[in-house]
């Protein structure tokens, strides 16, 4: 019988019931905290990797864009540890699910326009009509500067979406291929496990590049609007 190629994509059920729930409060767990006032060195190193992040990405945001810090800090480590704990064998990635990753881009998109709105309603409005752009096209323009603002959201789940998926394909397939081929052909076996190593090791980099990129993209629309 042929696996479904689809099936680790389903959302898990436990006794009938969904288990994303579960698996989405799973990965704050693993972030380890000290009460003692001298850190171990995974500690340190976590908070060095934070600061760093928050540092970036803050770097460009005034006053009042910089009380989303925490926010972005958080989202950035939540996607991170969820694609990398998609990564592990019979596990489920949550951030390949479209629904998830438009339930996190939809309200920090709308906060950062609606805050951008009452604000600078001025400038929030002035990115619908560029100036100097010629009185007939002004409609049109209007538009299509409207549906540009309201797919950003679409565009930031739809990226997170497809990356994460089209890897766990890729690893899949060759996956499949290594196993195929252990029977039949030994040096084509480990030709094909030496990609498939080389790919792991892609997708841990993709995991943790696609956070950076969602979480970054979040804070440029908020730095658009603050």
């Amino acid at each position: 019988m042929n696996e479904n190629l689809f099936a680790s994509f389903i959302a898990p059920t436990i006794l009938g019931l969904p288990a994303a729930v579960l698996i989405i409060l799973f990965p704050p767990l693993l972030i380890p905290t000290s009460k003692y006032l001298i850190n171990n060195r995974l500690i340190t190193t976590q908070q060095w990797l934070i600061k760093l992040t928050s540092k970036q990405m803050m770097t460009m945001h005034n006053t009042k864009g910089r009380t989303w810090s925490l926010m972005l800090v958080s989202l950035i480590i939540f996607i991170a540890t969820t694609n990398l704990l998609g990564l592990l064998p019979h596990s489920f990635t949550p951030t390949t699910q479209l629904s998830m990753n438009l339930a996190m881009a939809i309200p920090l998109w709308a906060g950062a326009v609606i805050m951008g709105f009452r604000s600078k309603i001025k400038n929030a409005l002035a990115h619908f009509l560029p100036q100097g752009t010629p009185t007939p096209l002004i409609p049109m323009l209007v538009i299509i500067e409207t549906i540009s603002l309201l797919i950003q959201p679409m565009a930031l789940a739809v990226r997170l979406t497809a990356n994460i998926t089209a890897g766990h394909l890729l690893m899949h397939l060759i996956g499949s291929a290594t196993l195929a081929m252990s029977t039949i052909n030994l040096p084509s076996t480990l030709i094909i496990f030496t990609i498939l190593i080389l790919l792991t090791i892609l997708e841990i980099a993709v995991a943790l590049i696609q956070a950076y990129v969602f979480t970054l993209l979040v804070s440029r629309y908020l730095h658009d609007n603050t």
